[in-house]
């Protein structure tokens, strides 16, 4: 899946602004961003669900939009909300979506009891989906979106209403049908399940603000990340935030966790007298980085890109 470009404007209100994407096959790749980054308009017009304002798509070696109805006997979407009909069984539900996705008749049931079983479903077939829990309707949403077994599969903040346990169990299913050759892309807020990805971008305000793997992505920020023990975190935490070429002060639990610019330099001198000056005994100390501190300075480049701009 490739796209060059993409834009799309509601008005004067820029969503997705000029993003140019790359998703490798057989891999799960995930879209990290805030609420109104964009992540949803940007699935919307990759599986031709909405007509983009510019630039150009090309996925499973289709243009798109031009050859959108082509497309979606090869793809899958899974929303947030659940979406399914709710006063139907889980087996119901199945056998509905099978014929509305042109699963052959003589293929259904064989496909639909391979699902209940690889989903967990074998005791609850006739339960209503209406009845279930959070993660047993997001396995079904899940089982009845692959149930054509689609090539390339669209995850919507899958998971955004589920306790751990249950996302942690539908990340699994996720990399399984990953094993099996199934294009993943995966829109997340989670810094917990964008560690999972394979691949990551990160949208800001419509933008592409970073792209590669949680490794790749870490690694740009090599000596940029702090850790802060103090007995008072939240004075020290004050007494940090103006210090120059510091972007941002994070208390964690008892720790501080600090993010400093790229060209700040060694600003432990500089945190070392902020927090003497305002009488804390403190450590500083350099600590690898993490996603979190990757979101936080690809956003603030970001913001100086679009101040620059204006």
């Amino acid at each position: 899946m490739r796209a060059r470009g993409l834009t799309k404007r509601f008005d004067k209100l820029v969503a997705v602004d000029h993003v140019d994407l790359e998703v490798p096959a057989k891999q799960v790749y995930g879209f990290l961003g805030p609420n109104g980054s964009g992540k949803s308009t940007t699935i919307r017009m990759l599986c031709g669900l909405l007509t983009p304002t510019d630039g150009e798509i090309e996925v499973l070696g289709l243009k798109i939009p031009a050859q959108a109805d082509e497309l979606r006997s090869h793809i899958g979407y899974m929303t947030q909300k659940f979406s399914l009909f709710e006063d139907l069984t889980v087996r119901e539900n199945l056998e509905f979506l099978a014929a509305i996705q042109g699963v052959p008749k003589a293929k259904t049931k064989g496909r639909i009891d391979e699902l209940v079983e690889q989903y967990h479903f074998g005791d609850r077939q006739k339960q209503l989906a209406g009845t279930m829990s959070g993660g047993q309707k997001q396995r079904l949403a899940l089982a009845c979106a692959v149930i054509h077994e689609p090539e390339l599969l669209f995850l919507d903040e899958p998971t955004s209403a589920v306790d751990p346990e249950s996302r942690r169990d539908f990340w699994e299913k996720l990399f399984e049908l990953a094993d099996i050759g199934t294009t993943l892309l995966v829109s997340t807020h989670l810094m917990d399940e964008a560690e999972r990805c394979h691949r990551l971008a990160i949208l800001d305000h419509g933008a592409l603000v970073a792209d590669g793997t949680p490794d790749e992505l870490t690694e740009k920020l090599k000596g940029r990340t702090f850790t802060v023990d103090s007995a008072d975190p939240r004075r020290a935490q004050h007494s940090l935030v103006d210090v120059p070429g510091v972007l941002g002060v994070a208390q964690v639990g008892n720790t501080l966790r600090v993010l400093v610019a790229d060209d700040a330099g060694d600003p432990t001198q500089r945190m070392d007298k902020a927090l003497a000056d305002a009488g804390q005994k403190a450590r500083v100390v350099q600590a690898p980085p993490n996603l979190e501190d990757v979101f936080v300075a690809a956003t603030h480049k970001g913001e100086q890109d679009r101040e620059r701009a204006a």
